[in-house]
């Protein structure tokens, strides 16, 4: 009996000692820096998600075809008085600085355009910011209630919320633009099969506007990539020492903003 219960105390202090799954590759790790750009931060967060996710963080419709989404009934209305009204909530799970850090990222949306974003009332179409499993939102207005994801702390950035607004308000990837091939190449090899749809080119009105590297749309070069260093996004031609970016929206975003929705 003493042996036996020597051997489990034994066995104890060695699972105690030695994890029972096994340690994570440190070098498969994303380190989370100041440089780290908002794909980058985005993917990260919405690693394990049990969301189904298009193009890394665009909720799949399940009533229509994403890449029709630029059609009038999937835009927020503009009122007699030319402002596009959006209403909003914000979850009760958001601290009153989370809160604050929504505000300024709209703040950018009413001084440079024509969209308002307003708490909500009793409107039947408004976007939910909630806590959710990652960072990600519906493309263009869907009706009824339309959550918008900012799992914390990894959403919690302004360029990300901004990013995610985008999509609410119907703007999809720019690198998944219809005339993409010609600014930039997808490397193929360096992308796992199964993860080939979120670069599938999308059937998108550019609006008369250039293709644009720093759009607070656009995927980093490695976004989604199976080679770590190694390009999924090579822009043509290769001058460009950065695509993608962290921090706002871009003029060409806030140009295309004003006329999609005729500011």
């Amino acid at each position: 009996m003493k042996t036996s219960l020597s051997l489990l105390l034994l066995l104890l202090g060695l699972s105690q000692a030695q994890p029972l799954v096994e340690e994570e590759n440190v070098d498969d790790v994303e380190e989370d820096n100041e440089d780290m750009d908002i794909s980058t931060r985005i993917l990260t967060a919405n690693n394990g998600s049990s969301e189904i996710l298009l193009e890394g963080d665009l909720v799949l419709p399940t009533t229509r075809n994403a890449i029709m989404c630029w059609s009038n009934n999937c835009l927020w209305r503009k009122s007699s008085n030319g402002l596009v009204t959006v209403p909003y909530t914000v979850s009760r799970a958001f601290s009153f600085s989370d809160k604050t850090m929504f505000e300024n990222a709209m703040q950018t949306f009413h001084n440079k355009t024509c969209v308002r974003f307003v708490p909500r009332e009793s409107q039947y179409d408004y976007i939910s910011f909630e806590n959710g499993e990652g960072c990600y939102s519906s493309l263009g207005m869907t009706g009824g209630r339309q959550v918008l994801s900012l799992n914390k702390p990894g959403c919690m950035y302004h360029g990300i919320i901004q990013h995610e607004i985008n999509h609410a308000l119907g703007f999809d990837h720019e690198q998944n633009r219809s005339d993409r091939n010609q600014y930039v190449r997808i490397n193929w090899e360096n992308i796992a099969p199964r993860m080939a749809y979120n670069f599938h080119r999308q059937n998108t009105n550019n609006l008369n506007t250039p293709y644009d590297y720093s759009s607070v749309m656009h995927y980093g070069r490695t976004a989604f990539s199976i080679r770590r260093g190694k390009d999924s996004i090579t822009p043509i031609p290769n001058r460009c020492a950065q695509i993608g970016q962290r921090n706002e929206m871009s003029k060409i975003d806030i140009m295309r903003i004003n006329r999609l929705y005729d500011c």
